[in-house]
């Protein structure tokens, strides 16, 4: 039986293709009639790219997208200094992709489109999901087409406005602050450099005023935010030029791609799953986007939920709500907490640490329940050819692994022993030549690692 998947962001990409990926029957519906062109959710945080390299599509996202770019400062229409939102790190063996990413949301999902396409499912768009009943066996969903679905569990990655969670009645917890409304647009801008972003503000107040960030693979598009005034209502062009003046910015935009008015919306469902039918993304969390973690927080709930709808076992399915409404909870907060700092003023609040890198999530202690957890790092080894390879590359795909340091490993499927130079043993396995894996995963020999298909450890 299929699982249908309604709202095709990042969020229902990415469980379409973990789900097709493992030969799972899956449809992904959209009421748009035609795909989102904008920047919005722009910035991809270090775990996601991690996920987008087990999912095979990261050198495309590497290819479209480009690195956090320096940040021009001026005030009163001078140039005072260049900042940065956060410094670069060198790769690590354990941490190979340590800093963000930019990438227009409109280019990732076409990405992301392009691969489920490879496993034969496409995006079903004008096909808006109106109602549905779930039974023990299944779930009877009826959409605008006029056509009705069986499914075994659906999805709803359907948005902030959710009909799959308005259907099933589950609380929206949370605020939306009026006292705060900002411009967000996707805009041309002459004279205007597109390797850097600009801060445009006044020399009294530096912490209220327009950034301009570069947009790649967008024919020289920035992503423009700032304040609106109370008399403002939408995001117009002439609005957005006569922001920039009030600055003495001295830059003339001359095209509008994509625009719209955002207000802080801080909100987090009372529940993640209904029997069959679970939420995921911005329909059971929505975030301010201080700290760039909406849609990487959605993409780690599709990646969570694909390979345990897969399974289909009930226990590991009561695991998502456990395990990815705890994270989404902690990760609502840094957001808060951060777009809190940029209200008062703090002149720190745009930069980034490694709280918004998503590295750090756990599962063990979620909800106060000792469950799996804590990601997989990686580690340059050498196969037992001796050509150079990771411990990534052991992960990737839609399966389980299991790593046994130092002595043979289990004669299953996706089973290596690691050994240290100059070991060879029966079946497969790898040598850590450098010593980093040992260190890693802190493993003594006869040590036995399990990693969870979406690179956790179990």
């Amino acid at each position: 039986m299929t699982i249908l998947i309604a709202g095709a962001g990042p969020t229902g990409l990415t469980l379409a293709i973990e789900l097709a990926r493992r030969g799972v029957e899956v449809r992904i519906i959209d009421k748009a009639t035609e795909f989102f062109a904008g920047s919005r959710g722009d910035g991809l945080q270090p775990r996601t790219l991690e996920v987008f390299e087990d999912l095979g599509v990261l050198d495309a996202v590497f290819a479209a997208g480009r690195s956090l770019p320096e940040i021009r400062v001026h005030l009163d229409g001078k140039h005072v200094m260049d900042r940065r939102m956060a410094e670069p790190e060198a790769p690590t063996p354990d941490v190979p992709y340590p800093n963000a990413w930019v990438l227009g949301q409109s280019q990732a999902e076409g990405i992301l489109r392009d691969r489920l396409a490879e496993f034969g499912v496409r995006v079903e768009l004008g096909t808006e999901l109106t109602g549905f009943e779930q039974d023990e066996d299944g779930v009877t969903a009826r959409l605008s087409t006029g056509e009705t679905v069986r499914a075994s569990h659906l999805v709803g990655a359907d948005g902030g406005r959710s009909v799959v969670r308005k259907t099933l009645g589950i609380p929206f917890e949370g605020t939306t602050d009026e006292s705060v409304r900002m411009l967000l647009g996707d805009v041309a801008a002459d004279g205007l450099d597109h390797e850097y972003g600009y801060w445009f503000a006044r020399d009294d107040n530096p912490m209220s005023g327009v950034v301009l960030s570069p947009l790649p693979s967008t024919d020289g598009l920035f992503q423009f935010g700032a304040p609106l005034s109370e008399e403002d209502s939408v995001a117009s062009l002439e609005i957005l030029q006569g922001t920039l003046d009030a600055l003495g910015a001295g830059v003339k935009l001359t095209r509008l791609a994509w625009s719209t008015v955002w207000r802080p919306n801080i909100r987090l469902a009372a529940r993640f799953r209904e029997g069959r039918v679970f939420l995921a993304g911005d329909a059971a969390h929505v975030h301010p986007p201080t700290g760039g973690q909406g849609l990487n927080t959605g993409v780690q709930d599709g990646y969570n939920l694909g390979w345990k709808l897969a399974d289909g076992s009930s226990d590991l399915l009561d695991t998502y709500e456990t395990e990815r409404r705890g994270v989404a909870a902690r990760v609502l907060g840094v957001s808060t907490e951060l777009m809190e700092r940029y209200k008062d003023g703090d002149e720190k609040a745009h930069e980034r640490g490694k709280e918004t890198r998503q590295l750090d999530i756990s599962y063990r202690t979620t909800a106060g329940q000792l469950v799996s957890g804590d990601r997989a790092p990686d580690a340059p080894v050498t196969d037992a050819d001796g050509n150079p390879t990771r411990l990534f590359e052991l992960f990737r795909g839609p399966h389980a692994t299991q790593l046994v340091f130092g002595a043979p490993a289990p004669d299953a499927p996706y089973s290596y022993a690691v050994l240290r130079p100059g070991q060879t043993c029966a079946g497969p396995y790898v040598v850590d030549t450098e010593g980093h894996a040992f260190a890693a995963y802190d493993a003594t020999d006869g040590a036995k690692v399990f990693v969870r298909p979406d690179g956790y450890l179990g």
